[in-house]
C-alpha cells in the first residue's frame, strides 16, 4: 500500500545535517537538480515573490531558497508541520507502525517530486502549482518523471493529496482518492486533519487493505462515516468519501 501525501506550507525553521544529498526514488536524481538549480536562480529575481506566488509577508523565504544547495538539512518526517501532520503525528508512532509509515508514505513536492519521509531535505517554499521560469508548470514537469519511478509499485493506492499536487502522478484504477464533507460540502482545514488521521490509522493497522473495498471497511471499522464509488470511467480513481 502506498499513502500519498501532499507536503505542508507551515515547516520546521532549519535543520542540522548536512546539504542535501542522494534521496529516495535516485532515478528522480537529475530533475530535482534542475527544479533546484531554477528556484534558485528565481528566488534571485527582482520579481521573486510573483514568479513564486508567494506574499510580501513571505519575502524572507527567497533567501532561504537561494541558499538551498548548502542550506542544511533535516528529515522530511521532522520538516512538515501543519494540521495534516501534527494529527500524522508521526513523532508518537510505536516502532512497527513506524516502520510501516517509511515505507508507505510518499509526500509530493514541488523541488523534490516526491520523497519519503526518511529523505533528509532543507527548508524550502515552492508549490507545486508555479509555472517555473524555465520549466513550467511543476506538476506537468514532474508528472512523467514521477510516473515512470511510481507505477513499477504495485499494492492500492491512496490519495490523500490536495488537487494542486495530484496532477503529478494519476494511479489510475488501483487508487482511491480520499474527500472530505461536512454538511454536504468539501471542507479544507478540517479536511486536513481527517486525512492526517487516517495516515495514522492506516500505518498502524498490522494488515494493509489491499482493495477499495477493503480500505472501506477498514475506515468504517475505525468509526468513519464513509461512502465509496467506483472509478467514473477506466483509468480513473476510486472515490471515498468521508462524512464528518
Amino acid at each position: 500500500m502506498l499513502i500519498l501525501l501532499p507536503p505542508s506550507e507551515g515547516k520546521a525553521a532549519q535543520g542540522s545535517g548536512p546539504p542535501v544529498g542522494e534521496l529516495s526514488f535516485p532515478g528522480l536524481s537529475r530533475h530535482r537538480t534542475r527544479v533546484l538549480n531554477a528556484l534558485v536562480r528565481a528566488s534571485k529575481r527582482r520579481d521573486a515573490l510573483d514568479v513564486l506566488g508567494l506574499t510580501p509577508g513571505l519575502a524572507g523565504e527567497l533567501a532561504k531558497n537561494a541558499a538551498l544547495k548548502t542550506a542544511p538539512t533535516l528529515p522530511a518526517a521532522a520538516l512538515y508541520t501543519g494540521v495534516l501532520y501534527d494529527n500524522l503525528g508521526l513523532d508518537s508512532l510505536d516502532e512497527e507502525s513506524r516502520e510501516r509509515a517509511e515505507e508507505s508514505l510518499l509526500i509530493f513536492s514541488g523541488l523534490w517530486g516526491v520523497v519519503k519521509i526518511t529523505d533528509w531535505i532543507p527548508p524550502y517554499r515552492l508549490s507545486m502549482g508555479v509555472n517555473l521560469p524555465q520549466l513550467g508548470g511543476l506538476a506537468a514537469f514532474w508528472r512523467p518523471k514521477v510516473t515512470k519511478e511510481l507505477d513499477r509499485i504495485g499494492g492500492l493506492v491512496v490519495d490523500l493529496r490536495s488537487a494542486t499536487y495530484a496532477g503529478a502522478w494519476q494511479p489510475g484504477e488501483r487508487s482511491v482518492t480520499v474527500r472530505v464533507f461536512r454538511d454536504g460540502k468539501v471542507v479544507s482545514h478540517m479536511a486536513k486533519a481527517t486525512r492526517g488521521e487516517i495516515a495514522r490509522a492506516l500505518v498502524r493497522q498490522e494488515s494493509a487493505p489491499e482493495s477499495p473495498d477493503e480500505l472501506a471497511k477498514t475506515l468504517a471499522g475505525l468509526g468513519h462515516s464513509v461512502d465509496l464509488a467506483e472509478p467514473a470511467r477506466s483509468g480513473r480513481p476510486w472515490t471515498l468519501d468521508v462524512h464528518l
